[in-house]
């Protein structure tokens, strides 16, 4: 095992996989200045810096994709892919079927998301969940280094687009990396944590608030599967699905705002297939409806904290016993 931040285990991941196959490239905002040791290695055919065009960028990935390359884009911070969504979802997205599969379109697309930096509301914006529901694009969002460099891995394999986001907050946090680390499958989810009370069901950095608060609930004698999607798209219906069955009540946390986003996705799932396993409705904690703040002390207060899913969790038990 290796001690490796989130952004280290990044780089690792593209090192390997740009040693492991020549066609692999990266490419996009600022990617030779931050990644010098990929640029010292690979060189500027392989590691270049690009002007601030995030259309014009996505459209190049598009293009050598379809000539048999398989790049990686860096377009800095999600709300930036606004500029690029006819590249990434009319392009990329859908050419493979239109052409009848006659062309694959291979390319990873990194963003920073999440609030963690203070970088305000047009920096900072969860929008993971309008590529969820863009046909042709898979979509990850984990919250582990060892994550990041296996799913990073499969999605720069991956003969389709695929939409890595990173969370901000989590880019210097540090964990353990197995040294021989592979590929790990997108659609798998990461069960963190074992309880037959509820489920919670998380991704990104709400992961940890999830754990600290089953931390909690359980000196109160509640017991919590604790449960990362890691892939948003291709979503792991069955482990949701069998944790439900187990503890008959869900939670689902995230920073995205309410109203269709995958927590939606997700109780939807629940109360189609696990209808008869619930014991409790399913709740929904997330982000307001609102643009992100800009002061830390209003960011953090953006987000859903430990607090909130141990009243959530202790209302549907305590209601579901009381009933």
């Amino acid at each position: 095992m290796t001690q490796m931040t989130v952004n280290d285990a990044i780089s690792a991941a593209l090192a390997e996989e740009m040693r492991r196959d020549p066609s692999v490239l990266i490419f996009g905002e600022g990617v030779a200045t931050k990644r010098r040791d990929l640029l010292g290695e690979f060189g500027p055919a392989r590691v270049r810096n690009t002007p601030l065009a995030e259309g014009i960028i996505a459209g190049t990935a598009a293009g050598a994709a379809a000539t048999g390359l398989r790049p990686v884009i860096d377009l800095l911070f999600a709300p930036f892919l606004c500029y690029a969504m006819d590249e990434i979802v009319n392009s990329a997205g859908k050419l493979r079927y239109v052409s009848g599969g006659q062309f694959k379109f291979p390319m990873v697309v990194l963003a920073m998301t999440g609030a963690g930096w203070g970088v305000g509301a047009q920096h900072n914006h969860n929008i993971e969940s309008w590529f969820v529901h863009s046909p042709g694009l898979k979509v990850a969002m984990p919250s582990t280094p060892a994550d990041f460099k296996g799913l990073l891995k499969a999605a720069i394999r991956d003969d389709n687009p695929v939409l890595v986001f990173a969370d901000i907050a989590l880019g210097y946090s540090a964990g353990e990396v197995p040294e021989d680390i592979d590929a790990i499958p997108l659609g798998q989810a990461a069960l963190r944590r074992t309880g037959d009370d509820v489920t919670l069901v998380s991704y990104a950095k709400t992961v940890g608030t999830c754990l600290a608060a089953a931390d909690r609930l359980a000196e109160a004698g509640i017991s919590a599967d604790v449960l990362d999607l890691r892939s948003l798209k291709p979503l792991d219906e069955d482990a949701i699905l069998r944790s439900v069955a187990k503890t008959g009540r869900l939670v689902v946390v995230h920073e995205a705002s309410r109203l269709c986003g995958v927590g939606a996705e997700v109780a939807a799932l629940v109360a189609e297939k696990a209808f008869a396993s619930l014991r409790a409705p399913v709740l929904r904690l997330t982000g307001p409806d609102a643009p992100a703040p800009a002061s830390f002390p209003l960011e953090q207060a953006f987000v859903p904290q430990a607090d909130a899913v141990v009243a959530a969790v202790q209302s549907l038990v305590h209601g579901a016993l009381a009933a």
